[in-house]
């Protein structure tokens, strides 16, 4: 019996092995692209197929064993071949996809290697296409991975540039690959992709940035919990004023990546970036972190840190003591101990916490009702369990402001949630800084929100939750000076953040406060380069297009607002707003002239 990553082959007498150059590949994000828009997905995966993916396997000597939903498994006479095939087919798809958004581009990630097969009629079988697979789960979008096998084969055949990714450990593989990682994403960026060149300047105080940590648990299952606790270190280095943190969200963007801390370094403009692992088996955890200095890429510490998973936050404070320790020792105990926080005691309801987490940052009704589910259990477990509440509140929120849920309907509990959670840990910033936009967003008091949301700044100077949540209520309240410089400020510590498109949002409307058009329709197109379906950004679009006499463009984002919001007017939208109407008048006097009907 030979394992072949998810079945069982049996061994018959005469089945043949061969070495081939193994491809596969498969459509990134695929339910949600077709959950969105099921037949325009399948029509634009087939005319790649048969207009550029089929004739260049063709060209290249390949040949296609079989399909798999949205995955192709292709078979090569050699690694040259299959390579440069894939070079090919990920360039033509970047170049097809240029004028289109990114949450609706089909983009593919590819697993190449040079391996053993096993050979049934036309079907291939064995580790060799084990091995393959994962390297594809390794990839990302407009991506290969290769492993060591394959890049021998074309390293000096191929003139292109290759990322050493160094090894890893997956799923049924006894010995860890060795991963290289070729991208077309530099040669040609998809529409929605920011690529900045300009280094960002170092900020006057002790600068890092945590990367999302390596899952060496062997199961891909266990990739929530390796991702929750680079967040939770994240947020207790946050909590040092004498530091400065990039948010998790920009630091996330490089998750699944071969990075170059270099270049890290000038995109998030930090001095330093922590990296690390972890390795969760049965009861045990082990965390690994590396404190790496951006400049000159050398190694500023290194430790291990084992323990029993009763010892999680005992052995994250150790981490994030050890970082602090290397990179500002002047920092008092007191602050240390002020960092130090056990959320819960119930580590049922801490796992809970982490799997909702992961499913959050996902962003579709399916997976918020999965973490809804999971919260309310979590809270259950422990009701005092303060960020469980406040992310069911987030959940509920952000859902209905989707139109996923009725807001009507959540909004008491929302509200009681953030309220909840507040009490729970006054010290928590993000607590405060969701509760002022609630107070504001769901119950139009201002005065409340901006008085939360000075606390939450005051509390943690590092919280890009805080600085935007705060740019939002000031807006809301009028305050557009103040909301466009905490939004500038919360733009600094999440310089490359892929979800951001809400706070732009907000930085546009604030923008068009003030006057200044110009502005807001960069910022409101950033937005949408980032979500093409974020509704707030093309009212603001198509707002100031309007204000600076701009009217076939303005025509055009309402016409596109409308496709979103078929319902929307100009009085049905002012009530829904959270806006004073001092705060409101120049925005409506926008979408008017934009052509929104009244």
């Amino acid at each position: 019996m030979e394992d072949t990553g998810g079945y069982t082959l049996t061994m018959s007498e005469g089945t043949q092995r061969r070495l081939a150059a193994i491809v596969l590949a498969d459509v990134v994000d695929y339910s949600r692209l077709m959950g969105a828009d099921e037949i325009g997905t399948l029509s634009a995966l087939n005319s790649h197929r048969s207009e550029l993916i089929d004739p260049l396997v063709a060209k290249h000597g390949g040949r296609i064993v079989k399909t798999m939903g949205d995955g192709l498994l292709l078979e090569f006479p050699s690694v040259v071949a299959a390579v440069e095939c894939v070079i090919a087919a990920q360039t033509g798809l970047a170049e097809r996809n240029a004028d289109i958004a990114a949450d609706q581009a089909i983009q593919f990630r590819v697993g190449v290697h040079l391996g053993d097969v096993i050979v049934e009629g036309e079907d291939i079988f064995g580790d060799g296409v084990n091995i393959a697979a994962r390297l594809e789960g390794l990839s990302e979008a407009n991506s290969m991975a290769l492993s060591d096998d394959a890049y021998r084969q074309v390293r000096d055949r191929i003139d292109t540039d290759w990322e050493d990714s160094g090894e890893h450990e997956v799923k049924n593989i006894a010995r860890p690959i060795h991963v290289w990682r070729w991208s077309a994403q530099e040669r040609q960026p998809v529409q929605g992709t920011e690529v900045t060149s300009e280094a960002l300047a170092l900020p006057d105080k002790p600068s890092i940035a945590v990367l999302p940590f390596d899952n060496m648990s062997g199961d891909p299952e266990q990739e929530y919990f390796a991702d929750g606790i680079a967040e939770d270190i994240i947020t207790a280095l946050s909590r040092f004023r004498s530091l400065f943190v990039i948010a998790r969200n920009s630091s996330f963007a490089y998750k699944g990546k071969a990075v170059d801390i270099k270049r890290v370094g000038r995109d998030l403009g930090v001095r330093y970036v922590l990296e690390g692992s972890v390795r969760k088996a049965g009861n045990r955890v082990r965390i690994t972190g590396q404190l790496i200095e951006t400049a000159s890429g050398g190694h500023v510490w290194a430790d291990q840190f084992d323990g029993d998973l009763e010892d999680i936050f005992a052995l994250q404070d150790f981490v994030s003591a050890s970082v602090v320790g290397a990179i500002a020792p002047s920092i008092e105990q007191a602050e240390i101990e002020r960092a130090r926080r056990k959320p819960t005691d119930s580590l049922d309801a801490y796992d809970l916490y982490l799997r909702a987490l992961a499913h959050f940052y996902e962003m579709t009704q399916a997976e918020y009702e999965t973490a809804i589910a999971q919260l309310r259990k979590a809270v259950e477990y422990d009701p005092e369990f303060s960020k469980a509440k406040l992310l069911l509140a987030g959940c509920l929120t952000w859902g209905a402001s989707q139109s996923w849920f009725d807001i009507a309907e959540v909004k008491t509990e929302a509200l009681a949630l953030a309220q909840d959670a507040v009490k729970l840990d006054k010290g928590d910033a993000e607590g405060l800084a969701f509760l002022a936009r609630l107070s504001a967003y769901l119950d139009g008091r201002h005065a409340d929100a901006i008085d939360y949301a000075y606390q939450a700044t005051a509390l943690n100077v590092n919280s890009f939750a805080a600085w935007s949540m705060s740019g939002w209520v000031h807006s809301y309240a009028g305050n557009a000076p103040m909301a466009v410089e905490h939004f500038e400020r919360a733009g600094r510590l999440s310089p490359r953040d892929p979800m951001g498109f809400d706070h732009l949002g907000g930085w546009a409307i604030a923008l068009i406060q003030l006057g200044r058009d110009d502005e807001a329709i960069e910022i409101a197109r950033r937005a949408i380069q980032q979500n093409a379906n974020f509704s707030t950004a093309w009212r603001a679009l198509a707002a100031a297009y309007a204000l600076l006499g701009k009217a076939g463009e303005a025509t055009e984002a309402v016409r596109r607002l409308r496709e979103l919001d078929p319902a929307i007017t100009v009085s049905n939208f002012a009530p829904r707003a959270a806006y004073t109407p001092k705060a409101l008048s120049r925005y409506l006097e926008g979408l008017r002239k934009a052509g929104l009907p009244e």
